[in-house]
This record gives structure tokens, C-alpha cells and sequence, in this order.
């Protein structure tokens, strides 16, 4: 499904942007965020292989796309879902209200990650982590297709947790000629790819929980794509995030997650920096 790209002229120039800003609405993805791109193929190749049973750790998004993608399949496919003990409770009773098969469970544990490595080492379940699994960047082409699109698109800035979409992204970017810059939005909770990039920052927790993978697998090939592309990183802090939130909704009339609102105070930090962009600008709204 092809997301709405919405072109924000009032949050633009609220920001201090010269140039064009649009919105990538990945919120409205029927998979529930931008990770229903991805998870489905995971899912479609491993069949391939016979595979039926799978398994996933996540903050959220990542087990909502699941949840959907199994039960939209008409067969003995399962699936285990793992959350931490503190996951928001909102999301947990979303994730509770989506399951209406037997065939997916969903557990609260002090370990999700490590519960779902011990399954799959059993041979028990195939992972749908994405930070592991190079079929995940596939998911993320038809993104990256929509996304240049857009008339002089040179930067986005992508809310980052193991930088598999922006990894993705920056690939397909360059396979098809495309000089767009990669800019990742980590927290100063988790910022283990930005961190020495952008110094400008106090450790502290942050509101946009889905920011979590601090092994990060991913960060060489995330690193190698930001420098290809002429990009950036960026940490930002929960003052920044809730500014942001506050513009996206004065100026766009759309209330985002602080998950979401991680690109556009992204942005916001590297203009007050002084980068400016050669052409338009995209901030991924990535899920709820």
C-alpha cells in the first residue's frame, strides 16, 4: 500500500525550513507503522522454506505487524510475541485486541530478546528480528520507491532504533542513482549509531520508547550509508520531542506519537545547527 506523502508548508517554515517539508504518513500503513512493509516478506520468504512458526521481540510496532500479517494468512502459521515487563500499557492492550486466533500468543517477560533467541536456537521458531535478518531491508524498497517520488527530495530523517530502514533506504537510494541524504533520529536514552556523531546531548530517559536496541548490528552498514549520503545523526532529548509534537499539531493538525515526532525535532535540531538542505525534506511518521 502506498502511504500518504503530505506536503506541510505552516510546519516548514515553523521549523525554519527554506525548502519544502512533507510528512511520510507510515502511521496510516495498514500494517499499523512502517514495519509492515517489512515483517510480511520476512514472513513470505520464509514460507519458501517451509517455515510456519515465528517469533518476535518488540516495544510495539514491530509485534503489531506481526500480529496482522499471521492472522491475515489462512493457515497453520503461529506466531509467539515477547514484550518487556514495561512496555506501555496502552500499546499491550492494542497488541491484546488485535489477536483473534489461537494461533498467536502474547507474553510479557523480563527478557523478550533473549526469549525469542532461546526458541529459535531450539529450533523452535523463525525470528522476525529485523537487526538479524537481511530480508527485512527488502521490505523498505517499496518505501524508499514512494519516497523519491517527491520533486527534489534531498534528505530524510528516519526515527532509528537498529537502523534497518535507514539502512534499506540509503541502498536503494544509490541503486537507483539517487543522491538523497540519510539523517537517523536516535534519543538520549538509545543512540548507539548517533552518538559520536552528534555529541551535543545529556544522557537521560526519553518518551519515545521504541528506541531501544542498544547492541545495534547494524550500526557499520547504517554508518557507511549516513557517509555515503552526505547525512547525518542526531540525538534528541524529550524537550525536543515534545516541541515537536507541539508544532506537528499547531501547524499540521496531526497529533503524533513521540515515537513519530523523533523526525521531525530531528530536523529541527540540525537546522538550529545550521545544515541546510538542497532540495525538499521528509520526515518518516513511522507508527503510532
Amino acid at each position: 500500500m502506498t502511504t500518504p506523502q503530505s506536503r506541510e508548508h505552516a510546519l516548514g517554515a515553523a521549523l525554519g525550513l527554506v525548502t519544502d517539508l512533507y510528512l511520510k504518513r507510515e502511521d496510516l500503513h495498514p500494517g499499523g507503522s512502517h514495519k509492515g512493509r517489512s515483517i510480511p516478506i520476512m514472513i513470505e520468504l520464509a514460507h519458501q522454506y517451509g517455515k510456519r512458526a515465528f517469533g518476535i521481540s518488540s516495544s510495539g510496532n514491530a509485534a503489531l505487524a506481526a500480529i496482522r500479517a499471521v492472522q491475515a494468512i489462512d493457515d497453520d502459521t503461529s506466531l509467539q510475541v515477547f514484550v518487556g515487563e514495561r512496555i506501555d500499557e496502552t500499546k499491550f492492550a492494542l497488541l491484546e485486541r488485535e489477536i483473534t486466533t489461537d494461533r498467536i500468543s502474547l507474553e510479557r517477560v523480563s527478557n523478550p530478546k533473549q526469549r525469542v533467541f532461546g526458541l529459535e536456537k531450539e529450533g523452535t521458531i523463525t525470528s522476525l528480528r529485523q537487526s538479524t535478518n537481511d530480508d527485512a531491508l527488502l521490505g523498505y524498497h517499496s518505501l524508499a520507491d514512494e519516497l523519491m517520488e517527491i520533486d527534489g527530495l534531498s534528505a530524510v530523517f528516519i526515527p532509528t532504533s537498529s537502523g534497518t530502514t535507514a539502512q534499506a533506504l540509503g541502498q536503494r537510494f544509490r541503486e537507483r542513482g539517487y543522491r538523497i541524504q540519510i539523517h537517523i533520529v536516535q534519543t538520549t536514552a538509545c543512540h548507539p549509531i548517533a552518538d559520536d556523531i552528534d555529541t551535543d546531548f545529556t544522557e537521560a530517559p526519553s518518551r519515545a520508547g521504541a528506541i531501544v536496541d542498544r547492541i545495534a548490528l547494524r550500526k557499520d552498514q547504517v554508518r557507511r550509508e549516513i557517509e555515503q549520503s552526505r547525512g547525518s545523526a542526531w540525538v534528541v532529548d524529550n524537550a525536543r520531542i515534545e516541541h515537536a509534537i507541539k508544532l506537528t499539531h499547531e501547524y499540521a493538525h496531526l497529533d503524533i506519537s513521540p515515537n513519530s515526532a523523533l523526525g521531525v525535532s530531528g530536523l529541527k535540531k540540525a537546522l538550529e545547527k545550521g545544515w541546510q538542505p538542497r532540495g525538499s525534506v521528509v520526515c518518516l511518521i513511522t507508527g503510532r
